[in-house]
């Protein structure tokens, strides 16, 4: 049991989700890994969410609202942090959830199946039953895409995501949108709007907001994407994070 009074209450409880996902046998063994050099990450701002990183919120739910065909594609560490905040996303902008795995087998994809089923979500993609297509250029199993979500959408949110995917991916045309606490790596630098915000922070806030832009003309959301500059975003992003003495 960890007591609320811990200072470190919050990272500890989703340290715990992570070693569950483990044992439970969906989470690859290199995830412990990604998930702490978030964590550090996340403690260099404060583990809270910043302004730059609201503002690409917005942008990013208002393209998802755009969208003809976007999709969320989780893996094992997304699931695992968030597998009901993203399902009440993905029906709040009426987006597809498509699983993605680097380390894909059939027993994590029969798990992860499962799991989102038990979560009240039937229309799961990239299970082993899905119709399959394969992107060129990625050499690992992450060129995986369901026909009906990935392969065809024209937008797809990628947390937590590997560089050389989110680089492919936009060289399709594809609108790409990431939550990276790493406002450096590949992927926020390749995606066409980079949150840098905790997932578990990120994607409830991203519900709320769609709610209140769902009201708003397509006129308003299109004006919000085009005066946005990721770049830009990206440099404030970095100077939110400050070393503590």
């Amino acid at each position: 049991m960890i007591p609320k009074s811990h200072p470190r209450y919050e990272s500890l409880l989703l340290r715990d989700k992570m070693i569950t996902a483990s044992k439970e046998g969906y989470l690859a063994d290199s995830a412990m890994i990604a998930h702490g050099r978030g964590e550090a990450f996340d403690y260099l701002i404060g583990e809270k969410t910043t302004y730059p990183a609201k503002r690409a919120m917005y942008v990013a739910v208002a393209i998802l609202l755009l969208s003809n065909n976007p999709v969320i594609s989780v893996n094992g560490n997304t699931t695992a942090l968030a597998c009901d905040e993203i399902i009440e996303l993905a029906k709040s902008v009426k987006a597809k959830i498509e699983i993605n795995l680097f380390y894909r087998t059939d027993d994590r994809l029969k798990i992860m199946t499962q799991i989102y089923k038990d979560h009240g979500y039937d229309e799961i993609l990239g299970t082993l039953d899905d119709d399959i297509e394969y992107l060129n250029e990625i050499e690992n199993n992450r060129a995986s895409a369901s026909k009906t979500g990935i392969y065809s959408a024209d937008t797809i949110l990628i947390p937590l995501e590997d560089g050389d995917r989110a680089e492919i991916l936009k060289k399709t045309g594809k609108n790409i949108i990431t939550i990276d606490l790493n406002p450096l790596s590949r992927t926020s630098k390749m995606s066409d709007v980079s949150i840098m915000d905790n997932i578990v922070r990120a994607i409830p806030f991203m519900t709320k907001i769609a709610e209140d832009l769902k009201t708003q003309d397509k006129a308003v959301l299109m004006e919000m994407v085009n005066e946005f500059d990721n770049d830009e975003n990206l440099k404030e992003s970095l100077q939110q994070i400050r070393l503590k003495e």
